[in-house]
């Protein structure tokens, strides 16, 4: 059987997790299993019924999907200056 963690602490855990921090971060910076993590997230549910790992999972991702779009914004303005330019001088 593991160790005890008081409520304070996984509530510590959880929230940095769900603020970003992986699972495997969130183990070594605050010394406990990621197992422990896992099973402390499978518990947690949102009204929605969505765990809050999955929330986490998705916050990632979404954040993942911006940076993605805001670069290939940034390439197509740059491609449409270029052009502008080409058509300028030609």
């Amino acid at each position: 059987m593991g160790k005890y963690i008081p409520q304070e602490q996984k509530d510590e855990v959880l929230s940095a997790i769900k603020n970003g921090l992986s699972v495997a971060d969130a183990a070594a910076q605050f010394s406990v299993s990621d197992k422990a993590i896992y099973r402390w997230l499978g518990k947690q549910t949102d009204n929605t019924g969505t765990s809050a790992l999955e929330l986490s999972r998705l916050r990632r991702e979404n954040q993942d999907l911006k940076e993605i779009i805001g670069s290939l914004t940034l390439e197509k303005k740059r491609g449409e200056k270029n052009r502008g330019r080409t058509s300028a001088h030609g």
